[in-house]
């Protein structure tokens, strides 16, 4: 908890101006959908425009990673080659790759083949085959500052149904972006996401969601796919989080192999797509930072 900020104390954005021609205003507003029942952000969730700027210039590397993989992706590619043109360019750009090493994973980024929902461990014994689906999940460091996205490729020519899933998932997720707005929730979005993939027969994962990212790879608040309109937490401007359901062609259950500890699969053996952005909420609506 933080200390009660008097008007003419510094406010604590770091912005050095009073904190009644700062973030008074701001804060008093939080604190009555706080009273009203609702679950608020703190001040550690809410970045400032100098730390949204190192998350953006962060995700321009970010972007231009996946740019580069989506260059060149290709039947007859291992994903091991997949890890390694990753890391090797996000070192050329003086950054680092934020999967390397977190919390044990070995490789520098996540690839998730067909029925692999994500966290998929690049091999050089996985080879990308015509009609694959692959999530391709890149995260970077860069001056300390954290950006976070991911896209789906699909290898060569496809069936009609795995098409229609990589489709509707970005659809999914373009239809959260359209619902991050200031003084609204989380569960505005989820619900719009939600709603979009049962429309279209598919279902959401629940248990692994989004999540704040920045200053760290995963920050609060988590942020579910799946949660009513009018829930979760109240987003306000200065919010960073990432927008990335998992969408599954057939059931939601899903499992985590057991041999690795980290690569999860569908129950039911059936594919599973995920298109992830970075977004900040503004005054307005959002700005995706990554994509």
């Amino acid at each position: 908890m933080h200390r009660k900020l008097e008007r003419n104390d510094p406010c604590w954005c770091g912005s050095n101006k009073k904190y009644k021609h700062c973030h008074m205003q701001f804060d008093e507003k939080i604190r009555a959908f706080a009273l009203e029942g609702h679950l608020v952000p703190d001040h550690g969730i809410i970045k400032t425009p100098e730390q949204i700027e190192g998350i953006r210039e962060s995700g321009k590397i970010n972007v231009a990673v996946l740019d580069y993989v989506a260059a060149n992706i290709r039947a007859g590619m291992s994903t091991g080659e997949i890890d390694r043109m990753v890391e090797e360019l996000t070192r050329q750009n003086g950054a680092i790759p934020a999967p390397l090493g977190y919390e044990g994973f070995p490789k520098s980024v996540c690839t998730s083949v067909n029925d692999q929902v994500c966290h998929g461990i690049p091999s050089d014994s996985d080879i990308l085959k015509e009609g694959d689906i692959v999530n391709v999940d890149v995260s970077t460091i860069y001056r300390g500052y954290y950006s976070d996205s991911s896209r789906m490729f699909i290898i060569g020519q496809t069936t009609p149904e795995k098409e229609k899933l990589v489709r509707v998932a970005k659809e999914c997720m373009e239809a959260g972006i359209r619902e991050v707005k200031p003084w609204r929730f989380l569960g505005d979005m989820a619900d719009a996401v939600n709603r979009h993939a049962k429309e279209n027969g598919y279902s959401v994962v629940v248990d692994i969601g989004g999540h704040g990212v920045g200053l760290e790879f995963h920050e609060d608040p988590f942020v579910s796919y799946v949660a009513p309109k009018g829930t979760e937490m109240l987003m306000v401007p200065g919010m960073v989080f990432t927008i990335e359901p998992m969408i599954n062609a057939g059931r939601a259950d899903i499992y985590i192999d057991d041999e690795n500890g980290w690569t999860v699969y569908t129950q039911d053996g059936k594919p599973s797509a995920q298109w992830e952005v970075t977004v900040a909420v503004t005054q307005d609506g959002c700005e995706v930072l990554v994509w």
